[in-house]
């Protein structure tokens, strides 16, 4: 691969990764936020007699963002469940090869299919501006829906730049191999 093509490669692939763990570094700050909320539902239920529908139903709202936004930086950080019974003895080539065409043959695949199934699940949120079916619950639900979409997308763009990487590792050479395998 000429090396102008591999640079072009290895910048789409670090702003690709920079993009996931600006995304992730964000959203980890509502974990801090979901742990005080629920602290202070607790000491208003269990203190004061006191609760919230709304209250109860951001955590929902906090969980649904953090798990379905974190997809990506979770694919950059390899932090997916993964059988590496064999996986882990392969050499770097091979692994490249089970990366790339798992990525290629079934997230890339799945990330479209849920895309698209999802599209006019959440259009139909958004059409009549869904709100809570419990009285004095968050009246935006067409927002939580839209989450399914974007998370989508999210993984969509990490799976590609996983992609890459991949075809990067298959086109270098010997020392850069282990080097690109590791990279952060």
């Amino acid at each position: 691969m000429p090396s102008s093509a591999r640079a072009h490669l290895k910048t789409a692939v670090s702003t690709i990764d920079r993009f996931a763990m600006a995304t992730g570094k964000l959203i980890a700050w509502l974990v801090l936020a979901m742990m005080l909320l629920t602290c202070w539902i607790v000491v208003m239920r269990y203190g004061f007699s006191m609760g919230s529908i709304a209250l109860q139903e951001s955590l929902t709202y906090l969980h649904s963002t953090v798990f379905l936004l974190a997809i990506a930086y979770t694919l950059k950080q390899d932090g997916h469940v993964r059988v590496d019974i064999f996986y882990r003895r392969l050499g770097v080539n091979r692994q490249a090869w089970i990366n790339a065409l798992g990525s290629l043959l079934f997230l890339l695949p799945t990330c479209l299919f849920i895309l698209f199934a999802s599209w006019d699940f959440v259009v139909n949120s958004w059409a009549v501006k869904e709100g809570s079916p419990s009285s004095g619950g968050i009246p935006a639900v067409f927002l939580l829906k839209s989450l399914i979409p974007l998370a989508a997308i999210l993984i969509a763009i990490q799976g590609l730049g996983e992609v890459l990487r991949n075809l990067l590792i298959l086109t270098s050479d010997a020392s850069d191999k282990t080097e690109a395998h590791h990279a952060d």
